[in-house]
């Protein structure tokens, strides 16, 4: 979108001219908009399909060969696959925000088992409380509507809490 702006100069007071919003002094609201959004939806959903991968995979392989407990084999997956989606946002998704130190990684972890309590809630609500107890109905809470739940909540997290920018109007919008 180009448009006119008027620029205060006493010498030429009438003189427009051309600016973008991907001009550098262009308003935060003027350059982020719901192209900014869609790319880190992307961004966000391809680092989430490799870290769900990378969980699942060494999930199985901790279970299977190496024989460990289905919580230890977890808690390792969980970790392993946290840290492939940071790393992948980070470099990727959002590597204009150029997070540092430890606090970032942590508050991404946070979010993640906070998206991991919340397909969980859907879980147990199902399962115990609604009496949903076939494995179709804890696939479809626990995986379907709980995965859909807590992916919303990861994404508003890691953008506003952990990969935040200046300049950024409101969480949902860009």
């Amino acid at each position: 979108m180009v448009g006119t702006r008027a620029w205060a100069d006493p010498s030429e007071p009438s003189r427009t001219r051309a600016w973008s919003p991907e001009r550098e002094d262009a308003p935060a609201r003027e350059r982020a908009g719901p192209s900014t959004t869609r790319r880190e939806l992307l961004g966000f959903a391809t680092v989430g399909l490799l870290a769900y991968a990378v969980d699942l995979a060494l999930f199985t392989f901790l279970r299977g060969p190496v024989a460990l407990g289905p919580l230890t084999a977890k808690a390792l997956s969980f970790v392993a696959g946290c840290t492939v989606a940071y790393v992948g946002n980070a470099l990727g998704t959002y590597r204009h925000a150029h997070p540092t130190g430890v606090r970032p990684y942590a508050v991404f972890v946070a979010v993640n088992i906070a998206g991991a309590a919340v397909q969980l809630l859907c879980l147990t609500v199902s399962h115990y409380c609604l009496g949903f107890t076939s494995q179709r109905a804890d696939t479809v809470s626990g995986a379907g509507i709980g995965m859909a739940l807590a992916t919303v909540l990861r994404f508003w997290g890691t953008r506003t809490l952990v990969f935040r920018t200046e300049g950024r109007v409101g969480s949902w919008t860009g």
